[in-house]
């Protein structure tokens, strides 16, 4: 699983980012003390960084020289200063990418997975998911609670990914049913609560109940 350190002093920002970025698999440290940063940088040994400019005690310029002095690690700068100057200094800096507030969010994630690609290689494709104590890994179609695995389907396995990549969101049976036959040939909606019904007793048999919720007439919710 990737690390990622998110260095910013918004508090707002920091737990959007965070939880962002835990819904897409990644793992996440989000420090709130930043009298001794580039200390806890080298520490944890994070696979990216993303760093604001404008932070106690040392700005975002400065951590970045610092980090470059000792470490490649990717660093994308994610700050509301938007001008040419602020840009080109990042760079200068060693940054890899520079990211103005308001940003995007899918432009985000495809920023940060664009540099773990190139940097990591296909190591750095997310194969693995967490939720609450459930683990799943997407590459061998398993989940896993504590010490007890079993094996899902392909669309089990789907199934239940989206959904957690969609976590607080209602998903309609209609976006599923499109995400996982994505075809022009008709698929009964049956076979959708066939699949769903199968996913929730392979969670109850793992120890990992009343997961998805059913929103009558809705969808299908992982809260």
């Amino acid at each position: 699983m990737m690390k990622i350190i998110i260095v910013e002093d918004d508090q707002v920002i920091r737990e959007e980012l965070e939880n962002l970025l835990n819904r897409y698999g990644y793992e996440v440290k989000s420090p709130s003390d930043f009298s001794n940063i580039i200390d806890y940088i080298e520490k944890e040994n994070a696979n990216i960084i993303l760093l604001d400019i404008n932070l106690p005690f040392f700005d975002g310029y400065h951590i970045c020289r610092e980090i470059r002095k000792k470490s490649d690690v990717p660093i994308i700068i994610v700050t509301s200063r938007d001008s040419q100057v602020d840009e080109l200094m990042s760079m200068n800096f060693g940054a890899d990418d520079f990211i103005t507030k308001p940003y995007n969010t899918e432009i985000l994630l495809a920023r940060i997975s664009s540099i773990l690609k190139r940097t990591y290689g296909n190591n750095s494709l997310q194969d693995t998911l967490t939720y609450k104590n459930l683990n799943i890994n997407l590459a061998n179609a398993t989940i896993k609670v504590g010490e007890k695995s079993l094996e899902l389907t392909k669309n089990e396995i789907k199934i239940l990914s989206f959904l957690i990549k969609n976590k607080g969101n209602i998903v309609s049976r209609e976006t599923l049913m499109n995400y996982l036959w994505n075809s022009d040939c008709f698929v009964d909606d049956n076979t959708l609560s066939v699949n769903v019904t199968r996913l929730r007793k392979k969670l109850i048999d793992i120890g990992a109940e009343n997961i998805i919720e059913t929103k009558r007439g809705l969808g299908y919710i992982i809260q």
